[in-house]
């Protein structure tokens, strides 16, 4: 063969160089920043030269766009992702529920995005498009965006959430998020949140099981609906319209990245990553308890809460073999499947003779504290009859004092041991095996064990008596019916009966907590022999209950009208309001003329005696978080609840200390929970001496504003460590070694809240701080303290705080407020006044000094002394539990 001449080289070169031209340019091309224009077309084929098949990044790097297999090698699943770099984070996948092969492709059009499969099967696009497509940006915060010419963005990822969000991402109303199946198959979980209009809401099968405002950290700022979630810097956030606030949950410092992500496992978890130290740090988890997980411990599974929460069966099941969850012990019994389901096995069951299993009383459900009874006031057997006809339900949970009926749909989770009996009693729907081969029904077939029952022939006499005693079942049963729907019917439309002749029926109010026996808490107190606290209408006593758990129970001994209303005021309220800083009801008890509250145990007793008495010296940290707390208890209280409720009586005696100083506010028998139409006429006097706001003082309306006024007074107290209206402690005197310094008055007596308004208007904060800290607290801290006490007891209530403003305040999220001298000025007529009466009749007379200072006050000329006077009977009604 000859020699190739010059011109068929040359045209061999050319045909190369046309072949080069017409290979895309994306074969394993360089990777794009910022910015791929349409007729582009990528695949982990073509960029695997380029770590993994990426070919997007944002401008700094920060985030890159790859078609990335998260699995191992032999998986080959690929999905087309967003990935932040640094922490190798996927936080947004496009066809997560079809995944691609190294080989199928992405394209980018004039008409948006779209992923072909090697075989021409279409995978995922983006949605229809206004108009044509200019650009695909990635932008630095982790957007991929579709803009067009005007730059004018057409799509976007951050409204098509996957199982991640980042900061300044809005999940809007009715969005949400879908958990992974796991980190290496991202298909769609079992798990979503959503964002409703009052709250972030987790749900398994169709079912809540958890809620943001459960963080311990979380609360409520206003009752709006909510828009949007957010996430940003420092913290996460259920928004209205604009900048208003209506849940945020806060978060500690800044980070490098910070994601929320759904768990596979079902936990909401928020998490920041380290840039310096290559770590992620989990700074929220919901729920914090893994026995709150619906399928924790699988099907039927018994969660056991402890350190390490364990999984177990109740009584009547036994482990499965092949999976997580229990089954029935006996073998001719299994569970059932819902309407849409396929069995397990080919089994063939009678599905017109159903059975239940009857759950023992320690055992709750996941979905019990969330969902609204399907039937309400009917007896067990209509409940029971409600599930048999329906294919869908399980199994149901019913409560025999209310009638409520509350069923099990679709797929069974795992249940709850707790420590108390449980008023929902749970039934589990159970299917009668077949065993014959030939699919004939066996169940009458004992093999000759039935004992035949002999026809029983009545006599005439026996058979009009028992028709008789038959009539008179009917009659009872339909008069104890009657009265109990009437009393039902009273509880829905808020009707309590307070006459001394009424004594109320309370096994007809739903959703009560335990109802202890008299016999039971005399023994669990020991007949109540260890008095642990006393007031106005009760002696609080040390109790242990049978199965060791520490318990306060109140005793009351005011059985007025009064004391009536303030039980099922106590009942009806506390029952229902469950808050990191609230104290949590256990029980109640009625028997007669004996009524009892049981309350948890704080170790800790009251504040006024760790803050007064005699003990180890609190530190500024301590005092801090107790602060914090207690803010948190009553912003809850305000804004946080269905309905509004002002304690009306916020003192350190009813503010009770647990382990690690965990703080929770206690008595709501001063409450008032209250409507807005209902919110400016509440006008009655109430609270203790030396924490009430001139409110009360001069018949004004009362609002949550008032509750601000005592707990600025309390927080002057936990600064300084010692009473508001109290004889000067001489760690208090000045520099110049006058005893007072020329402040406040003279003498030994000292009104310490124009005390500290002098100190504040002269920049010596240190003089205010508790001298027992010996310095170990700095002007400035003790300044953001005394700032934020003294705008709360502003005397116009519209000028002070809300507490859900003072929680920002303290956390550092919100501005501390500058204190108004003007409306602080009542404090100058209070200390005079407080110097002149403690004179003529002692320091503790401070009413007195309310009665003068009304009629001397200008802001109060209108009233006169003889109103405050009215109410003096009434002041101190109130003591610790």
């Amino acid at each position: 063969m000859g020699q190739p001449s010059s011109s068929s080289i040359i045209f061999f070169i050319i045909i190369i160089l046309l072949l080069f031209n017409t290979i895309p340019s994306c074969f394993s091309g360089p990777i794009k920043t910022e910015f791929i224009y349409p007729n582009f077309t990528a695949s982990n084929f073509l960029f695997v030269d380029n770590s993994g098949g990426t070919f997007l990044t944002s401008r700094n790097g920060t985030y890159k766009a790859s078609i990335f297999n998260p699995g191992t090698d032999e998986q080959k699943n690929f999905y087309f992702s967003v990935i932040h770099v640094s922490s190798h984070t996927i936080i947004w996948s496009a066809n997560r529920n079809t995944p691609m092969s190294d080989s199928d492709e992405l394209n980018l059009t004039s008409n948006g995005i779209t992923i072909m499969g090697s075989n021409q099967n279409f995978i995922w696009s983006t949605p229809s498009l206004k108009s044509s497509v200019y650009a695909l940006q990635l932008k630095e915060n982790g957007n991929l965006v579709l803009l067009d010419k005007l730059n004018v963005s057409l799509w976007e990822s951050f409204d098509y959430a996957t199982d991640t969000i980042v900061v300044g991402q809005k999940l809007k109303l009715g969005g949400g998020l879908i958990s992974s199946k796991s980190d290496r198959d991202l298909s769609s979980g079992d798990y979503n949140f959503y964002v409703a209009k009052d709250d972030g809401y987790l749900q398994w099968n169709g079912l809540n099981y958890w809620k943001l405002t459960m963080y311990s950290a979380g609360f409520k700022d206003k009752n709006a609906p909510v828009k949007y979630m957010a996430l940003n810097s420092t913290g996460l956030y259920l928004m209205n319209d604009g900048l208003v606030v209506v849940i945020r949950v806060p978060l500690p410092s800044k980070s490098d990245f910070r994601i929320i992500k759904l768990e596979s496992n079902g936990k909401f978890m928020v998490s920041s990553y380290s840039d310096t130290t290559k770590e992620w740090n989990r700074e929220r988890i919901g729920p914090e308890n893994d026995c709150q997980i619906p399928s924790f411990c699988g099907r039927m599974g018994v969660c056991v809460e402890s350190a390490s929460s364990t999984c177990t069966c109740s009584s009547g099941f036994r482990s499965e073999s092949n999976s997580k969850g229990c089954e029935p012990v006996s073998s001719n019994s299994l569970l059932p499947s819902a309407c849409n389901s396929t069995a397990a096995n080919s089994t063939q069951f009678n599905l017109s003779e159903v059975k239940y299993a009857r759950l023992s009383s320690d055992l709750s459900y996941y979905v019990n504290q969330f969902l609204s009874p399907d039937k309400f006031g009917v007896e067990l057997s209509v409940c029971e009859d409600l599930c048999s006809k329906n294919c869908a339900c399980l199994g149901f949970f019913f409560v025999n004092t209310s009638g409520s009926c509350y069923l099990i749909r679709n797929q069974l989770g795992s249940m709850l041991s707790i420590n108390a009996p449980n008023d929902k009693l749970g039934y589990i729907k159970m299917n009668v095996e077949k065993r014959n081969g030939d699919g004939t029904d066996d169940s009458n077939d004992d093999g000759g064990r039935h004992i035949p029952i002999a026809p029983i022939v009545l006599l005439p006499s026996t058979a009009v008596l028992l028709v008789f005693l038959f009539l008179v079942a009917v009659i009872l049963y339909r008069r104890r019916r009657k009265k109990r729907l009437s009393v039902i019917k009273s509880i829905k439309l808020g009707r309590f009966e307070s006459s001394a002749s009424m004594e109320f029926d309370f096994n007809s109010i739903p959703g009560l907590p335990v109802r202890y026996d008299y016999s039971e808490l005399e023994a669990a107190t020991e007949k109540f022999s260890t008095q642990i606290g006393a007031g106005g209408f009760g002696t609080v006593y040390k109790g242990t209950l049978p199965d060791k758990t520490l318990v306060a129970v109140k005793k009351i001994i005011n059985l007025g009208v009064q004391g009536r209303k303030e039980f099922y005021t106590e009942i009806a309220i506390i029952g229902k309001v469950h808050h990191v800083n609230l104290v949590k009801l256990r029980g109640f008890c009625a028997e007669g003329q004996q009524k009892l509250l049981v309350y948890e145990f704080m170790n800790r007793s009251s504040l006024d005696r760790t803050l007064f008495g005699t003990g180890p010296v609190l530190e500024w940290q301590e005092r801090f978080d107790i602060a914090l707390g207690t803010a948190r208890g009553l912003a809850y209280l305000h804004s946080g609840c269905e309905h509004k409720i002002i304690h009306c009586d916020i003192k350190p005696e009813n503010i009770l200390l647990h382990d690690n100083f965990q703080v929770k506010i206690s008595d709501f028998g001063l409450s008032k929970l209250l409507s807005p139409e209902l919110s400016s006429h509440f006008t009655t006097m109430r609270g203790t001496r030396g924490y009430l706001a001139p409110e009360w003082l001069t018949s004004s309306a009362i609002s949550d504003k008032t509750d601000v006024y005592s707990y600025g007074m309390v927080l002057l107290e936990i600064v300084s460590g010692r009473k508001n209206c109290s004889m000067r402690s001489r760690g208090h005197s000045t520099e110049d070694g006058n005893s007072d310094g020329g402040h406040s008055g003279s003498g030994g007596n000292l009104y310490f809240p124009l005390f500290a308004l002098e100190m504040h208007e002269e920049k010596r904060y240190t003089e205010i701080a508790d001298p027992k800290l010996e310095g170990r607290v700095s002007s400035e801290e003790v300044e953001k303290l005394v700032k934020v006490a003294l705008c709360c007891v502003h005397e116009e209530p519209a000028l002070r705080p809300t507490m859900m403003n003072v929680v920002g305040m303290l956390e550092g999220g919100t501005p501390v407020g500058e204190p108004r001298p003007g409306s602080l000025n009542f404090l100058r007529f209070y200390g005079r006044r407080f110097t002149e009466s403690s004179v003529l009749a002692g320091s503790n007379n401070v009413f007195t000094i309310y009665e003068q200072v009304n009629t001397a006050s200008p802001s109060t000329a209108t009233n006169s002394s003889q109103t405050a006077h009215s109410y003096l009977s009434s002041q101190q009604i109130s003591g610790p539990r």
